[in-house]
């Protein structure tokens, strides 16, 4: 994509703690918006939400490379409300493992192969 209004670096760029994105001023009067994950994703792709106009985003991607993969608050409620699926799903792969484990290949004896062809 080639039609970027500007070339912004992330120095530049502000933090809004509440909305959990970089932002930087557009003409429209709103404002270019990127999230920690979108740039750990290493999109550089801020938009705006009120107009068309996009800009590109100067970061060094391994900045954000340990970025955990949701954001903390909305990661640890969804922890809460998960723990019994997850609860089941070890049981699961225990289940799973147990079964590898326990897996054993073996050859037919020479013998067997000869007396069928």
């Amino acid at each position: 994509m080639g039609a970027y209004y500007d070339e912004i670096e992330i120095e530049d760029m502000a933090w809004d703690e509440v909305k959990g994105v970089y932002h930087y001023p557009c003409p429209c009067g709103d404002r270019f918006e990127i999230s920690r994950k979108q740039l750990a994703n290493c999109e550089d792709i801020a938009t705006c939400p009120s107009c068309s106009l996009i800009i590109r985003v100067v970061y060094d991607p391994l900045d954000f490379e340990d970025e955990p993969p949701d954001d903390e608050g909305s990661a640890s409620e969804e922890s809460e409300e998960n723990e019994e699926e997850d609860d089941d799903s070890d049981s699961d792969a225990d289940k799973f493992e147990d079964a590898l484990e326990k897996l054993t290949l073996s050859e037919p004896p020479v013998a067997a192969v000869a007396a069928a062809a």
